[in-house]
């Protein structure tokens, strides 16, 4: 079964940073890419940050340029997002998702078919 857990979430003060994990089992990292969406009460749920497995390559949503980092470590099937300036409006639940077909990254939400149960971000002003 395939199984992504998510954690590292928490609250903290506009100016600071907190670290994602998103730990995946249960199948084979080949030609996939793992990504970072967050959704906000009555909003859309929107793609953060996507990278390659193994091959390394990332896309990022403009709101998150330059303050968010998506990195792997394969020896522990963990993906992490780094996430630094944090604003306010970054407040959301970031859920993790796997898709296990992929050539480049992307945010294409209906080709990620497994999704981890969600971890909350509040960010205070």
């Amino acid at each position: 079964q395939v199984q992504l857990v998510e954690s590292g979430g928490g609250s903290v003060q506009a100016g600071g940073s907190l670290r994602l994990s998103c730990a995946a089992s249960g199948y084979t990292a080949i030609r996939s890419c793992m990504g970072w969406f967050r959704q906000a009460p009555g909003k859309e749920r929107e793609g953060v940050a996507a990278i390659r497995i193994e091959r390394g390559g990332t896309n990022y949503a403009d709101s998150v340029k330059g303050r968010f980092t998506i990195s792997q470590d394969n020896a522990k099937n963990t993906v992490y997002l780094e996430m630094n300036s944090l604003k306010p409006e970054d407040t959301a639940m970031y859920y993790c998702a796997t898709d296990t077909s992929c050539w480049l990254p992307h945010f294409v939400q209906s080709e990620y078919k497994y999704w981890g149960q969600g971890t909350q971000v509040t960010v205070s002003s």
